[in-house]
């Protein structure tokens, strides 16, 4: 029996701009994710992989095609609708962390919890629970220029697994750091993946990060133009319109 993909891109097509300003940063891509799969997405610098992150998220709307998670249409959806759906669903984790300068460590944990309306002393639980899962219950009252590089990456993570959420989005989350700590923060993700079932895709240029992942996607020029699973070393062929087969 076949499985529902939790996340598909059919005919993806992102646009900014117009006339001689315009760039056609995704060019009809279509693929697929399913629950529980760790994917990483590599390609050459301005080659569509954040526009892709941000547009199958909902972050960015698309100007054509269909982004459907768990089933649902995710850009048909109310502006404030999506929000709620990605606060609830979703966790995000970028390469600047994004945390806030003037709140602590489990502040910053709690902030997706209190947005959705959770009850404060819930939420502070909640967020002290999930700095202990990335090794940080010492840190939890530090600020961000407390901590180090690979400590205000696990506050991140910790803010982006607060809500259990079924997706994990991140954006060159090891760009800042160096190979070791590069390798603690990927052994979270992994851990993340392995133990809750959580879907995780991740962008980056590191190789060495890609090959932890289930599957590699490649891009170039706004397509998808390869796919393959590093366990089996084996690629798989594209079709013109960028669906991967």
């Amino acid at each position: 029996m076949k499985v529902n993909p939790l996340i598909s891109a059919i005919d993806v097509w992102k646009i900014f701009g117009e006339g001689e300003s315009r760039v056609e940063a995704l060019r009809g891509i279509s693929l697929e994710i399913q629950q529980g799969e760790m994917v990483a997405v590599m390609g050459p610098s301005g080659c569509g992989k954040t526009s892709l992150l941000n547009c199958l998220s909902g972050i960015d709307q698309i100007t054509q095609g269909k982004v459907l998670i768990e089933g649902k249409r995710l850009h048909d959806m109310k502006e404030k609708n999506r929000d709620l759906y990605r606060l609830k669903k979703m966790g995000f984790v970028f390469q600047s962390y994004n945390l806030i300068p003037v709140l602590t460590a489990v502040e910053n944990v709690e902030l997706p919890l209190l947005s959705q309306g959770v009850k404060g002393s819930i939420a502070r639980k909640q967020a002290e629970e999930a700095l202990i899962r990335v090794g940080l219950k010492d840190r939890s009252q530090h600020y961000p220029f407390e901590l180090s590089g690979g400590q205000a990456q696990r506050v991140a993570l910790a803010r982006a697994i607060v809500n259990k959420p079924r997706i994990i989005w991140a954006d060159e989350p090891t760009g800042a750091l160096d190979r070791d700590t590069s390798n603690m923060v990927m052994d979270l993700f992994d851990h993340f993946h392995r133990v809750d079932g959580t879907t995780i895709v991740i962008v980056t240029h590191d190789p060495q990060i890609a090959e932890r992942a289930d599957r590699i996607i490649y891009m170039d020029s706004g397509r998808v133009i390869q796919e393959r699973d590093p366990r089996r070393k084996q690629n798989y062929d594209v079709s013109a319109k960028g669906r991967v087969k």
